[in-house]
């Protein structure tokens, strides 16, 4: 044993070598996301605190949708006061597991997974987390390597990796095809990567997109993630956190494991959870399923690190219990009107736009700028929101590809859809 009076190393055998790789980062920005609503305090100071404004903005259905019902929350409640206020294990609890595989997924025993393949995490940005440091830690073991991502990815996407130790990598896509990867692009990736010096830790499949909106069906996922791994990619991970806000149906987790042989399943993880679906974004309840050797890895992390909640996994229970297309119904129905309502008026509007399902349409505005004093759809989002009262995301904000697009989120009633296309395209015509 050291001596006491010597300072000593807790894992003197495996020191991490220095890298100085953080004092030559990117500083990470705040999400600009927070920015937006600043145009509408503006709208209202020249117009009067009562004038009509519309948020098209955001992606929270809990704050201009129902979100989560009364009695969802009370029997969570009720399954709290039951379990108490001691610590859950890192993974959660085994009720939160047993009952998001039997009555949540129904995933069958031929996948030869169990509920020890879930573990729970504090809302999706948690869940993302670890799932990057297990790409980096059980792919090839090195920070510094790449997370392939679409053309134009969720802003978080961009920043979200990069702070632990992964650079990012835009794959090839084109807008005509929403950007989406194909087999080709994916192996173009590789080679890019390779030429680079580089390895690819891990592919995100999303759908439906953030923020196209763009929905593929279950074979073309598939697809996507046999030339990810038959090319070197250590881990897909499929982010489904929209995939109850269809027309379509949910997807069938079963369909995508059976796709695949026992030992390529363990390279494939699964993002879900109840922020968009139910509207519970402040609850903060996410999941991921993954390989048994993904599993134990986190949660010997995770011991060490975030120990969940339990009223988060006791809301989404709730819901599993009652059914969980009823109890999502709030969000999803006039989530469903809207995009019916929307996907008339853009048709009607000759703007070029990409819509899928989710809460999100992506609407080409090159002709307005081109008629305008403005950069990008940046310039553009902020003349909306001062001026007409609407705010959209700028697809600037998701990456250059982007910056002649606009997020328009259709997470709202039906009417108030109506309502802010309508003011969108009043100001984006002001410009002709």
């Amino acid at each position: 044993m050291t001596s006491l009076d010597t300072p000593e190393f807790a894992q003197p055998e495996h020191l991490i070598p220095v890298a100085d790789y953080p004092a030559h980062m990117e500083a990470i920005p705040p999400s600009r996301m927070f920015e937006l609503k600043k145009a509408l305090d503006n709208y209202l100071a020249k117009h009067g605190k009562d004038a009509a404004v519309y948020d098209a903005s955001q992606g929270d259905g809990g704050a201009s949708l129902p979100g989560v019902p009364r009695d969802l929350l009370e029997r969570a409640f009720e399954l709290q006061v039951k379990q108490g206020t001691g610590y859950n294990q890192p993974f959660g609890t085994p009720l939160f597991r047993k009952t998001s595989f039997e009555q949540y997924w129904g995933i069958q025993p031929a996948s030869g997974w169990t509920p020890e393949n879930i573990i729970f995490a504090q809302g999706g940005r948690d869940g993302l987390n670890k799932a990057y440091n297990a790409m980096i830690s059980l792919g090839y073991g090195r920070v510094g390597d790449l997370l392939v991502v679409s053309r134009v990815p969720w802003i978080s996407y961009n920043w979200g990796p990069y702070g632990i130790g992964l650079n990012v990598l835009h794959a090839p896509g084109q807008p005509a095809d929403g950007w989406k990867y194909t087999p080709e692009s994916i192996i173009a990736t590789a080679q890019f990567a390779e030429r680079h010096n580089r390895k690819v830790a891990g592919l995100i499949i999303t759908s439906p997109d953030n923020p196209t909106g763009l929905t593929m069906p279950l074979e073309e996922q598939i697809e996507l993630a046999r030339a990810a791994l038959a090319n070197g990619y250590p881990f897909v991970l499929f982010d489904w956190m929209y995939h109850w806000v269809t027309d379509g149906g949910h997807n069938d987790i079963n369909v995508v494991l059976q796709a695949f042989e026992p030992e390529q399943r363990e390279r494939l993880m699964f993002i879900d959870g109840i922020t968009k679906s139910l509207g519970a974004s402040n609850i903060r309840s996410a999941q991921l399923l993954a390989g048994s050797k993904v599993i134990k890895h986190i949660n010997s992390q995770a011991s060490h690190g975030v120990v969940p909640s339990f009223y988060a996994q006791a809301v989404a229970i709730a819901a599993y219990e009652k059914g969980f297309g009823e109890a999502a119904a709030p969000i999803i129905e006039p989530t469903r009107q809207s995009r019916k309502v929307l996907r008339a008026a853009l048709e009607k509007s000759g703007a070029p736009f990409i819509m899928g399902d989710g809460y999100y349409a992506f609407i080409d505005v090159t002709r307005y700028l081109d008629n305008s004093a403005f950069n990008d759809s940046a310039d553009l989002g902020a003349w909306l929101g001062e001026n007409y009262g609407v705010t959209i995301v700028p697809g600037a904000y998701f990456s250059d590809a982007g910056k002649n697009w606009v997020r328009f989120s259709y997470a709202l009633p039906p009417e108030i859809t109506q309502k802010a296309i309508d003011r969108l395209f009043e100001g984006l015509n002001s410009l002709l």
